[in-house]
């Protein structure tokens, strides 16, 4: 086969993050008067990407900027709550809670030590019938939804890790405003997120609190040291249709990827349901594609010493010409943005 040995040597992405977020990321730091420009550097994020709405970053990048943030203002909270959650806090979180019993208790000791820690937000886990919710209330305005989402990440991410899997969520409600782009939240947590709602909480079934927890010493040794790359990519939504292509997809070469109409076939299903779910999902069979090779190109690019020559053929692209050109629709900039910043 042309491709078995660059199949071998192909490693797709485990995905990017919208430079949207990186903006979210950077508000309060501006409102607070620190240099943004040093602090991207810092983090191996190119100024020149900040200027189109389209570009993403490596989630290595992202968490890069995170642990940047939190260095520097020393708030693991990014100076979003009127109380700083010093560094060093969620890391003492995690040890503490594993020797929990059971979920349910660890996420009380969670929401516990959250609640002394932050002025802003006090929350509370109710459960009701077959359905356990974590209800967040407001001290102070609302706020925007980077700052509910990541506070909702630091508490799902420990969850899911606690006992060993991903907690699926049904439902998340929030009072804020929709941000601008909404698709990570997405992927991130689950498909039903409603804004401008009267009250704010993530909803889960309530089985998930009876789980013993799993983790130990060493465990939580590694969880600390991958935090928090691991809250950003090992918790998304499985069980969207998008997440079950996309895994598809990367399991061989893009030379070998179905038509729609195959894997249709292949996964006993019509054209028309596939559209449908996706479209539901905010995605389509062609963007899914072109997301994949998005974000593998950017890890390449940025990872590699490999020329675009060799990307645009492990990609499945006719010449380098069409790689830049397709790469310049799908970011805004050209592929020479994410390798400068690679040879600074």
């Amino acid at each position: 086969m042309e491709y078995a040995v660059d199949q071998q040597q192909l490693h797709y992405s485990k995905g990017t993050i919208s430079i949207s977020l990186v903006h979210e990321a950077l508000i309060s730091a501006q409102d607070k008067g620190l240099n943004t420009q040093q602090l991207l550097q810092k983090a191996g994020i190119a100024l020149e990407l900040m200027s189109s709405t389209k570009t993403r970053v490596s989630v290595s990048a992202y968490a890069q900027l995170w642990i940047v943030l939190a260095d520097t203002m020393n708030d693991e909270f990014f100076a979003m709550d009127s109380h700083p959650m010093r560094r060093g806090s969620y890391q003492l979180l995690c040890k503490m809670v594993r020797h929990a019993e059971t979920l349910g208790k660890a996420v009380q000791q969670t929401l516990q030590f959250l609640n002394l820690i932050l002025d802003d937000f006090e929350s509370k886990l109710l459960v009701e019938e077959n359905y356990a919710y974590i209800v967040i209330y407001d001290r102070q305005p609302t706020k925007r939804m980077f700052s509910y989402a990541t506070y909702l990440m630091l508490i799902h991410g420990l969850m899911c890790w606690l006992i060993g899997q991903r907690v699926l969520l049904n439902r998340i409600q929030l009072k804020c405003n929709p941000p601008l782009d909404n698709q990570d939240y997405k992927v991130r947590f689950c498909e039903n997120i409603q804004y401008h709602a009267d009250e704010n909480y993530m909803q889960f079934d309530a089985n998930y609190l009876k789980y013993p927890i799993k983790q130990d010493q060493k465990s939580w040794h590694q969880f600390i040291q991958n935090t928090p790359h691991n809250l950003l990519v090992r918790f998304k939504n499985p069980n969207a249709l998008s997440s079950i292509i996309r895994k598809q997809l990367m399991q061989v070469h893009p030379s070998e990827w179905l038509e729609l109409h195959a894997l249709a076939m292949h996964l006993n299903t019509s054209e028309a349901t596939i559209q449908r779910r996706l479209k539901a999902e905010g995605m389509s069979y062609q963007q899914l594609k072109n997301d994949i090779r998005r974000d593998t190109a950017i890890e390449q690019l940025t990872k590699t010493k490999k020329s675009l020559h060799q990307i645009s053929d492990e990609l499945n692209f006719h010449d380098p010409s069409a790689f830049h050109r397709a790469f310049k629709k799908w970011t805004g900039v050209s592929p020479g943005a994410y390798r400068e910043l690679k040879d600074e």
